[in-house]
């Protein structure tokens, strides 16, 4: 797949009142200051499309963008952002929540991982809501620029041996360079082939794609 158009539509305060459409969605989401406006930017090369800043928490709501007039990504606020009130906290995760659990159109989340780090509490925890929720999504690492192919590998594998403990199947990853455009292609390919398997299904089969089901406790 290869982008050629990408537009932004509209910013929504609740999936109550994101676009009504039957195209097929792809949200991204992950802690404050993971990379991922940067990550949207290379992803569609269109600089500047997703507002980037140095202040952490910039997203504050649901933002669309019409890709190839054909289906749409969805930039969500990040979690975890600590310099915010606990009210527009609580407001990020009830807006993020219910967007994830109510949008009837959206076929993947990539949830966004700092690559330069071993695996931590929020991402695990945030992975692990997603499975218990029965909601498909793939990992990205990002920042592999930042830190050298062998040890972002490395961190990834490490983050493969501790999701094993509680997963049966572990979700798709990959990784990525907005320096180098790392992983555009894979992720692009694979949004393409998502696409691809829910075309000729029936609204209210869409939500039946794989998902990834959490080993059960003893």
């Amino acid at each position: 797949m290869q982008i050629k158009k990408a537009e932004f539509v509209t910013s929504s305060p609740s999936v109550d009142l994101c676009p009504e459409t039957t195209l097929p969605e792809f949200a991204f989401i992950g802690r404050s200051n993971v990379g991922k406006s940067t990550l949207i930017n290379m992803l569609t090369s269109a600089p500047g499309l997703a507002k980037t800043s140095g202040k952490p928490g910039k997203t504050q709501s649901i933002n669309h963008f019409l890709i190839d007039d054909s289906w749409y990504l969805t930039d969500l606020p990040g979690y975890g952002f600590a310099k915010v009130s606990k009210t527009m906290r609580a407001g990020f995760s009830d807006m993020i929540e219910n967007y994830l659990l109510e949008r009837k159109n959206l076929i993947c989340t990539f949830v966004l991982i700092d690559g330069r780090h071993e695996p931590q509490k929020i991402d695990l925890e945030f992975l692990t809501w997603m499975g218990e929720n029965q909601l498909p999504f793939a990992r990205v690492f990002t920042k592999a620029d930042k830190l050298g192919y062998n040890k972002t590998q490395a961190n990834v594998a490490f983050h493969n041996r501790v999701m094993k403990t509680e997963w049966t199947t572990l979700p798709p990853a990959f990784i990525t360079s907005v320096e180098s455009s790392q992983g555009k292609a894979q992720i692009l390919e694979y949004i393409e082939s998502c696409i691809t398997e829910v075309k000729d299904m029936k609204k209210e089969a869409a939500s039946q794609l794989p998902f990834f089901v959490r080993k059960p406790k003893p």
